[in-house]
């Protein structure tokens, strides 16, 4: 089977805890969940099918790889490392910050190979777009572009109204979502509340376009198939979501190459 031309970057999917912070966490496990964007590797992962999937085990409160190497507590508490959640909660043990040193290791162990990653498969791939894959709180933390407590759509896709990809091209995509979803296209915003990230305005048409997806996570973090105390979601919902990006990117590739684009 031919591969799409697509890379997927999932930065924010890791779960682990990096080693060089043993000892200085007290983050608890549900603050780490809430944290991160769970589960968005089992659905946005198609291997084989694309030709790059880029991910990272380390969990998005202790590296977030979605952010300037400049951007970093205390201006700003939710950089690259981070000082507290998006909820505000604690990461470490007062008086057990990271120092430079470990800093500096977690960002030479974990950020700048997720980095130079893209920037090699951007040379030597043969792309047509790249995907910067992320899920996203139905209510909005207080922390958000979008304020305290606004209810969100079904799907967010950005690319910084234009600057990252074409008008068509997140359009086309949107299209692609409604369909392979079966959700109605006004569920579906762009560039709000999200214009795109650091990696996506990083690398965004430079040369290739991107679009970042923020899928919201009342369509799988909830009843009937999620289970708050324990944390565990129904493995075959997560199976057919991740179908359905799948069906998404087909779709959006057949139209694609079916009608004239610019990025």
């Amino acid at each position: 089977m031919t591969k799409l031309p697509a890379l997927l970057s999932i930065p924010h999917g890791g779960t682990k805890k990096p080693p060089e912070l043993d000892g200085h966490l007290c983050i608890t496990e549900h603050d780490q969940f809430d944290d991160s964007d769970p589960f968005v590797v089992e659905m946005y992962d198609l291997g084989s099918k694309v030709q790059q999937v880029i991910k990272t085990d380390i969990a998005r409160a202790f590296v977030d790889l979605n952010r300037s190497l400049h951007d970093m507590p205390p201006k700003n508490p939710d950089g690259l490392i981070k000082s507290a959640t998006c909820y505000q909660k604690p990461i470490y043990f007062q008086g057990k910050e990271p120092d430079k040193y470990i800093i500096e290791k977690l960002i030479d162990q974990y950020y700048k190979p997720y980095h130079r990653t893209i920037q090699k498969s951007i040379r030597e791939m043969d792309l047509q777009i790249c995907f910067d894959c992320h899920s996203m709180a139905a209510i909005a933390p207080n922390i958000s572009p979008d304020g305290k407590n606004k209810k969100r759509p079904l799907f967010c896709l950005s690319n910084q109204n234009g600057k990252t990809s074409s008008k068509e091209m997140i359009e086309l995509l949107a299209e692609c979502i409604s369909e392979s979803y079966g959700i109605n296209r006004s569920e579906i915003s762009l560039n709000e509340p999200f214009q795109g990230g650091y990696i996506t305005r990083t690398y965004g048409n430079n040369p290739i376009p991107w679009i970042q997806i923020e899928m919201n996570r009342n369509i799988y973090l909830c009843e009937p198939w999620f289970n708050r105390d324990s944390l565990i979601v129904d493995s075959t919902h997560l199976v057919e979501l991740q179908k359905k990006f799948g069906k998404t990117l087909e779709l959006f590739f057949e139209k694609i190459n079916s009608r004239q684009y610019q990025t």
